[in-house]
């Protein structure tokens, strides 16, 4: 008998199967439009709280980090670095926040139907980089402001700007891979769904998204953050604006080799757990 497709539990750890996924790009863009939708529907100020929440957060930690502390780079407004810091933090943290629920939150959904599994944390992926996109357009809006109106303080923007798509690749990565792991974790240890939260809190403060790496006095400490391999994401981000930071080309590097080691092994993870989740979910 022959068959026009045929499913195979029977392949390699680190398969991606893209052909297979292509073939599901219809599916991948309803779930992009779903996790879009269903996040701000009822809403009052629906796509408004994009705005609101990097605003509310940035002016916080102005306030407290920047007016306070006194943590903020000389020359650099309080406001502009902490927003900068938040835009991209904000797409990694999402990205690994909503994957690391994929199996624990779609059970009812992969028992009853096959498609591609990555197909979910792919377009998680892609939904957050429509929230990126919305926020990263307030901090152009800033930027302008301060480089055009308020002259009293002097950005100085660098041609690493153009690396901005290379630093989203790499945020992408280490979102997707640490989600990719947790979530095949969490369908044995529950726990981790509870430390998700509260490891993402705490990962924020030591990735030089509050306090410039440069304000880092203790050695050990300050390896610590250097080499945490979103910090020279971070660092390079806000130096390309001219809002502080520092671009090291060999940490960005090490960035994304860390991001492509972490992504091999979640996926491999993630295959190895697919095939016996329903059994422990």
């Amino acid at each position: 008998m022959n068959f026009d497709y045929e499913i195979s539990s029977k392949k390699g750890p680190f398969s991606l199967n893209l052909k297979e996924l292509w073939k599901y790009h219809d599916l991948i863009t309803l779930l992009v439009k779903r996790d879009y939708v269903a996040v701000y529907k009822q809403t009052v100020l629906g796509p408004v709280w994009f705005f609101v929440q990097p605003i509310i957060t940035s002016i916080v930690f102005t306030v407290i980090f920047g007016n306070i502390a006194k943590l903020t780079p000389d020359g650099v407004p309080g406001f502009l670095f902490f927003l900068c810091g938040q835009t991209f933090w904000n797409y990694f943290s999402s990205c690994l926040t909503a994957t690391s629920n994929t199996f624990v939150a779609n059970a009812s959904v992969f028992g009853k139907v096959y498609f591609p599994r990555l197909s979910v944390p792919i377009s998680v992926v892609i939904s957050n980089l429509l929230k990126f996109s919305i926020q990263f357009i307030l901090l152009i809006v800033v930027w302008f402001y301060y480089f055009f109106i308020d002259k009293s303080y002097h950005l100085q923007p660098s041609f690493s700007i153009l690396l901005v798509p290379f630093y989203l690749i790499i945020m992408a990565l280490l979102g997707l891979s640490l989600g990719l792991i947790i979530s095949s974790l969490t369908t044995k240890y529950r726990d981790l769904t509870f430390l998700v939260g509260f490891g993402v809190q705490l990962l924020m403060y030591g990735s030089s998204v509050v306090i410039p790496l440069s304000e880092v006095k203790n050695p050990t400490i300050h390896a610590l953050i250097q080499y945490n391999p979103i910090t020279p994401v971070l660092e390079a981000a806000k130096h390309s604006f001219g809002c502080g930071g520092s671009f090291n080309f060999y940490m960005l590097m090490y960035s994304f080799i860390v991001a492509i080691i972490l992504l091999l092994f979640g996926i491999a993870t993630f295959n190895k757990v697919e095939k016996t989740f329903m059994d422990t979910v």
